[in-house]
This record gives C-alpha cells, structure tokens and sequence, in this order.
C-alpha cells in the first residue's frame, strides 16, 4: 500500500460531492476563457492586482502572467492560517512550469464568475485538485505554442521549464511571450478536461518543500484581518443580544443612561427582512471602546422566544425520543439485508448510546463586519468562509439585488466553520443601511459565544449483532442532532434510501467502510436544539461525533468477542461489495483503512507490556465522507490517575493516506491542528444550554485544551499518488474515541460521553 513517509515527531438531486464539482470544475472554471488583454483595459484590471507590465495573458479564471513572467493565481478560498494559497498555488504553477519567486496569490472578493466560493469540509485542495492543475496545462500549452511561433520552430520542438520555452539552443521567457501580445490561445471545457497532466516523477512543486506565499505578511503585521478594516467617516456599533437566538422580539430600550458616554451616538432595533437577527439592538458610537460602555448602559426588555427554558437536558432528552421511535428519519445507508432480521437471528447482540456535548468555536478574532453603500453598491468588508452562502440572505435583508453586493476578501484570524455561516454580516449592514454612513461591528467575546452557532449536542444509540462464530450478522446507527444545513442551506440536503432528506454534515462518518453485513444508518434532525440555536458547522463536522459513537462501538464489539480491537477492525475492513472504493476519488476503499490502522498500530508498539493505568486505545475513521475519504488511524497512549480521575494523554500516533501530499509542511501542521483540537473536545472543552443560551461565555469557564497538556505527536502519511484529498478535519475525528478506548483498556471503565471529565471517570471506575 506504500511506504511511510515521516514528518515532524514532536509536538437536492445532485449529492454534496456532485454539486460543487459541477459548479466549480466545469461551468464555471472554464466557461470564460480570454485572450490576452492591454494592461489599460478596465476588464484587465478588475479583480487583478495592480503593476501590470505590458500585457496580461488570461487563459483562465484562475490566473494570469504579465509582461515579467509574474504569475498571479485566483484564489476564492478563505485564508485563516492553514496557507490555502500556497497550497493552491503551487499545484497550478506546478503544472504552469514557472519559477515559484515568479508567483503571487490574490484572495479575490465575492463575483458570480467565481462559481461557488466556500472554505470548508477539508474541500479545498480536493476540488481545486482538477480545475488548477489543467488551468496551469492549458497555459503551458499555450505558452510553447506562442513561444515556437516567435522562435519559428514546431511546438513538439520546445518544451517549458521554470518560466521559459526552450527549443534547442533558442529560448524565449513567458514574460517576453506575453509582451509581444499576440496570446489569443481559447480552450473549451471539453478541451480542458482532456488535458493531461504531468507524471508524478515530473512534479517540481507538489510535494515539496517551498516558501510559503502568505507567511511573510502575518510575522511582519502587515496582513490585514476583518477587524482591521477601516473606512473614512466609519462609526461603531456592538449589539446587544437577545435571550434567544430565535423568537425575541424588543418591547423598550432605555438609552438614557448612554448618553453620558463620550462619543455615543444613538441606538437602533433592527427590522431584519430576512429574520437572521431578530430582537437585536445596536449601539453606535464614534469608537468601539464607546459603543462598548454605552451598550453596557442600555436597558432593553424583550419578549423572548418560546425555547427561553431549554436546557442541554431537554435537546438531549428530545432526541433520545427521536431516536426511540421506529418511524421518523432519513435511512441514509442501508445494505446487506434486513437490519431487525438480522439483529433478531443473533446469537448475541450489544447495544449502546453515546452523546456529546454543545462545543463552541472560540475563533481567536471575535466576529465582526463592516458595512457601507459606495457607488450604488453595498460592500462588506469581512472575513467569511462561504461568501455564495450569506449573499442571498443579504440581499432579503437590504431588500436589493444580490448583484449589488460584493464581499470584500480579508485573513480570518480563526474560521474553523464558523464563518462559514455569514449570519453576522447581516447587522452591520442593516446598521450601515439605518445610518447612511459605514458602520464596523465588533462582537465582545461574549457577544461572540452566544451568538455562535455551535456544534449541536448529540445523541447516538448502536446495535450490533452475531451469529454463533462471533461474526457480525447486523448493525444499525441512529443519530440525532442539531442540523446546520436544514437551518441555513436546505436545498443542499440529500434524499436517503427512504426518501426523506437529511443533513450529510450531521450524519458523515456513520456510513463506514466496515464489513457488518445488513446495515442500517438512520439520521433524525433534533428540532428542538434547531429552534433553540443555529446549529452549525465545526471542525469535523459530523464525524467529529458520529465517529466517537462508532468506533467506542467497534472496541466495544470486540471486548464483546474477547478479540484485539486492531486485530477485529482489520477483519472488518474487507474492501469488499460496497467498501472496494471508486476512482477517482476513493481508490481502494477499506483496504487503505486497513492499511492505515496498521501502520499506526505498528509505529505506537501495540501489545508491547505497558506501565500500571497505562494503555493504547486505537481509532480510526475516513476523514469526512465516502465521496472523499482520507484514511487516517490514531494510537492513543494514555495514563489514568484512578485517585483524581484524571486522564493524561501521553502520545498520539497518527498515521494518514490523503493521497496526493501537495504541501507537506502544512499537511503535518493541519493533522497537528486537528489531533489537537480532537483531544481538546474529548477532554477539555464543552458548554451546555440553560435557559435556552449557552451557560460559558468566556474562557474563565471554557477551557480548551492548554499547552501543558499537549501531548508527544507523532505524525506520518503514507506515500500515494492518488487523489488529493482533505486534511484540515480528518485527524479530529479520531483521537477522543482512541483515547475512550484507551480508558476502557487501562481500566476497564467504559466512558460514552465527551467532553469524558475526572469525575466521570472516577465515577466510572466505582
């Protein structure tokens, strides 16, 4: 399967799949092909960033060269620190042939030319992956083409390397190609999706080591994030926000007492079209330090939203319901056979429930936007992480075209799905609109925490069943929680086996890769916690708790059968009928996973003798869904202090084939990132509703993970060829059950909710 490539030790009808590939891969990426273009041509300099030599060549969206061979690639994807560009970057100027110091990034603003603009679900490099790399091929050729001309030899005679077409003993740069102006190569979509690419021994850029684009501009202070943003005649607004997220309505406001605050201007009740913000008020001043003492001076009452009482207790309690009745749900895999025939012909069954806790984002930068009308055009100037989703919403709520809308690109100081819900554009534009003049919103952090959308509580119950040689004959997974793209986008949801849509972002990660015989994954919405809260999208997203359920599960299978939890999952991992994979994108299939647990089981020593209350527990998972699998197997060394209860995770081994590494630096970095943020939700960080708000707003009580508790990491891919898939998320999903499983090896003592505390522990262990 490949040899071990080691990094750093320390520290609707279309699926989900099918509709970004279509709107991003063809109709759009290449619909638009142009000729080159005068360095004075208005149409040239829009979106393009400025000192132009001479002419631009634009055989694509995605990028352009100038008259000094300076490439400069299109980049719709939102940077908050995993080096997107770069990556990006250099899979087309790979394919381009161009010298690396020849080549810029531009974070480009929101245009319907570019197709659907959204950072998230590790999609990135996937499904840019195809379009970039024959976006570099197309230019190539069309490069050696014009460069033969002005050579005046046939284009088999030349080849390109570092910027340059050489034929022989002549040459010319593509700088020198581009000055002459006479580029008018076009491609067809069809033209473009024949193209090949280069071999894998011919690649110069992917794959290596290389300067990032966007490192020097966030150590110097120059890089400029949403909160940056300024304008003249700007004024500043905090909001105050109601007791609930849905519902509130504003019955007074008593400003009498902010008016004593220098530079107060006045405070206003947003009427919102679109209902994203309903009962908000916002406090404008002359500076945020003022709207921020005068918001504390405003007396507001309001009439609260019917879920002013919820509690954790009751989302949970209400999915659990959910769960209980037969009927309801979407079946979003089924297969092998009848799951209750199944389960009722084994000779042994286990069953079991597993839940998790409300998980907030806690972004480094708290939100903000600012907002203004220019020119007959609104701007809104933020760091978002899906533009083409809010711009609609945007336009309900200021009741004009959407064409008249643009987001401007900025660095997001922390996204992690956060900012893929724009909801808080939407008040600083209204504000914008109310005032007649450029409004800047900034949320306190703890305007920030109960504004969030955070990961949905959750509840899951498993059944597995056995015929009398411990086979598994039968399983089921049912899960219920909040759903974000119900509540945001639901025109983005699919249809299950029994027709009824369902949310893959609450869902992925339970339609494994394991061989179980007759399987039944059944997704339930919880409409309480989605009138409670806005759900939303976390990092992992939906396997970040639906893989915690099930591989607890798998280790609790083989307890069951009195077999090695490796031993049991690589039996399972047949990759065989549905599990084999397809090409392109899962080539493979379960014997990759396999591949991956044992490798990670091999680097962590598994079965080597292990100190007192010290075990490994092992987890592993297909990153975020089938249609883009990465494989990846964590071992968890883990020391429990059985007196206090306290877990101590040593070591995390983590071992991942995503295919294609096209930037090992950031690769090892994203997979450290993740594992971190896994452990820090399996043990660490966590809040709950109460009267109908979350109850910890600020890091006083929220703890995430701190670094004295970061563990030895030992990260490793697997060399491939393969597609390139996602790796921003995958390495999430498995460390807190590796870490369960690790408890229940220690002690015996069988933990099924996270975040897993001391005092359950010691519980536990009564």
């Amino acid at each position: 399967m490949g040899k071990l490539v080691m990094t750093d030790t320390s520290l609707g009808s279309l699926s989900r799949r099918g509709f970004f590939v279509v709107s991003t891969a063809t109709g759009i990426a290449f619909g638009l092909p142009v000729p080159v273009r005068a360095a004075n041509d208005p149409a040239a300099k829009s979106g393009l960033p400025p000192k132009f030599q001479g002419p631009v060549f634009e055989p694509t969206l995605w990028f352009t060269v100038d008259g000094n061979g300076m490439v400069t690639i299109h980049v719709i994807r939102a940077e908050m620190g995993q080096h997107v560009g770069t990556a990006l970057a250099r899979i087309l100027a790979d394919e381009l042939e161009v010298q690396w110091d020849k080549v810029r990034i531009l974070h480009v603003d929101s245009d319907s030319k570019w197709g659907t603009m959204v950072t998230g679900g590790s999609w990135s490099v996937w499904q840019s992956f195809p379009p970039f790399s024959r976006a570099g091929a197309a230019g190539r050729l069309a490069l050696i083409e014009q460069g033969a001309k002005l050579l005046e030899v046939e284009p088999a005679a030349c080849t390109a390397r570092n910027g340059i077409v050489t034929a022989g003993a002549k040459s010319i740069s593509y700088g020198d190609i581009v000055k002459k102006g006479a580029l008018d190569r076009r491609f067809s979509p069809e033209e473009l999706a024949k193209l090949p690419i280069k071999p894998v021994t011919e690649r110069r850029l992917i794959g290596k080591l290389v300067t990032a684009l966007d490192v020097p501009n966030k150590i110097n202070g120059t890089a400029v994030y949403g909160i940056d943003a300024k304008v003249p005649g700007i004024v500043f607004a905090r909001p105050i926000i109601p007791p609930t997220r849905n519902g509130s309505v504003v019955t007074s406001v008593d400003d009498s007492a902010a008016r004593s605050v220098k530079g107060y201007i006045k405070t206003i009740t947003l009427d919102d079209p679109s209902n994203t913000v309903p009962g908000w008020v916002m406090v404008i001043a002359e500076s945020y330090p003022a709207a921020d003492r005068a918001a504390e001076r405003v007396k507001v009452t309001w009439k609260a939203g019917p879920t002013a009482k919820v509690s954790e207790a009751d989302v949970q309690t209400h999915g659990a319901a959910l769960i209980a009745k037969a009927s309801g749900g979407s079946l979003v895999e089924t297969g092998g056979g009848d799951t209750i025939a199944a389960l009722k012909a084994a000779k042994t069954t286990i069953e079991a429930s597993y839940t998790t806790a409300t998980v907030l984002h806690f972004a480094l930068e708290p939100l903000n936007a600012l907002a203004f009308e220019k020119d007959g055009v609104f701007e809104i100037h933020t760091g978002n992480q899906w533009q083409s989703l809010i711009l609609p919403t945007l336009a309900k709520a200021l009741a004009r075209p959407e064409a008249s809308i643009v987001m401007r690109t900025y660095m997001l100081g922390g996204g992690f799905g956060r900012r893929l819900n724009g909801d808080y554009a939407i008040p600083a534009a209204l504000a914008a609109k109310a005032m007649g003049r450029p409004v800047k919103m900034i949320l306190t952090r703890e305007d920030d925490s109960r504004f969030d959308s955070p990961r949905s509580p959750s509840i899951q119950s498993l059944k597995m069943g056995f015929d009398d040689k411990g086979a598994v004959i039968g399983m089921e997974h049912h899960a219920a929680a909040g759903w974000p793209t119900e509540v945001m986008v639901p025109g983005f949801m699919p249809k299950g086996t029994n027709g009824v849509s369902y949310d893959p972002f609450a869902i992925s990660g339970a339609d494994h890769w394991y061989e179980v015989g007759a399987l039944k994954v059944r997704a339930l919405s919880n409409d309480l916690a989605n009138a409670t809260f806005r759900p939303g999208w976390l990092r992992s997203v939906g396997p970040g708790w639906t893989n915690w359920a099930l591989e607890s599960f798998i280790d609790e299978a083989a307890s069951h059968l009195k077999l090695d939890p490796v031993a049991f999952r690589l039996k399972l991992l047949t990759g065989a009928g549905r599990n084999a994979g397809k090409s392109p994108d899962s080539e493979g299939g379960a014997l990759r996973q396999a591949n991956v647990v044992r490798l990670a089981a091999e680097r962590a020593g598994w079965g080597k003798p292990l100190p007192p209350d010290t075990a490994l527990g092992i987890a592993t998972s297909f990153g975020q869904e089938r249609a883009m699998p990465t494989w990846v197997a964590c071992v968890a060394r883990v020391n429990i202090a059985r007196a206090t209860g306290i877990v101590k995770v040593e070591k995390l081994t983590i071992v991942t084939d995503a295919g294609t590494i096209i930037a090992p630096d950031s690769a090892r970095a994203q997979t450290e990132g993740a594992a971190l943020w896994g452990l820090s939700m399996a043990l660490h960080e966590g809040t709950e509703f109460v009267n109908g708000e979350v109850k910890d707003t600020n890091l006083a009580s929220y703890f995430p993970l701190r670094i004295k508790n970061v563990p030895m990491l030992d990260i490793h891919f697997v060399e491939s060829s393969e597609v390139p898939v996602g790796l921003g998320e995958p390495a999430t999903t498995v460390v807190g059950p590796a870490i369960g499983n690790a408890i229940f090896a220690a002690t015996g003592a069988r933990l099924r909710h996270i975040p897993i505390t001391p005092e359950a522990v010691r519980k536990a262990l009564l």
